[in-house]
């Protein structure tokens, strides 16, 4: 089901089905990761599903936040607790292994920043193109989420959140780079927004 005009950058929170048909394969982006064959065809084969809710600090500092449970048929779940302040934090999964990541909000300016050849993304060696910022509805807010994951075993994965056209029908999706040496694999993780 397409995204409800209520589900905006800024809130992702509720249920949401990975789109298989719609979706760009992530074997290939797995197998870059050191995922073994066994699991990756377990995942291939699962139906994923992810749950978000996403706030701000009441406090007063004002951070937002992104918490996702993650779980596909057959597999341990996974959860993610995401800060929107471009703070390095490790984080610790039984498929990833360790990995240190940082996320925060980022306008159609900023991406094109990082993308650019003397851009960050290019010179540290974590995208081979503007993959990440192609395709984007802009909407109200001007913005996306941005993500940065360096892992242990040596790989990254860049990944910009947004709504996109797909079939006619607005979408939530993943624009995700995997970088490892000079190997990159680059793909869309398209959603079903399922209920709140």
């Amino acid at each position: 089901m397409a995204a409800p005009a209520s589900k905006t950058i800024t809130d992702l929170s509720g249920k949401w089905l990975l789109n298989k048909t719609l979706s760009d394969p992530t074997d290939p982006a797995l197998a870059l990761q050191g995922v073994g064959w066994l699991l990756r065809k377990g995942i291939g084969a699962a139906t994923v599903t992810i749950q978000v809710k996403q706030y701000v600090d009441a406090d007063g500092a004002g951070a937002a936040h992104i918490d996702i449970e993650q779980s596909a048929s057959g597999l341990t779940g996974t959860t993610e607790n995401r800060t929107l302040d471009w703070t390095a934090r490790e984080h610790k999964d039984w498929l990833f292994g360790r990995v240190h990541g940082r996320s925060k909000f980022a306008t159609p300016a900023e991406l094109a920043a990082l993308l650019a050849p003397e851009g960050e993304a290019r010179k540290e060696g974590w995208v081979d193109s503007d993959f990440l910022a192609q395709d984007w509805l802009e909407e109200g807010e001007g913005k996306f989420v941005l993500n940065h994951v360096h892992a242990d075993a040596g790989w990254f994965a860049t990944q910009v959140w947004g709504f996109q056209e797909i079939g006619g029908e607005r979408r939530y999706v993943r624009n995700v780079v995997v970088a490892k040496g000079d190997k990159f694999e680059s793909f869309k993780m398209i959603y079903d927004f399922v209920s709140e």
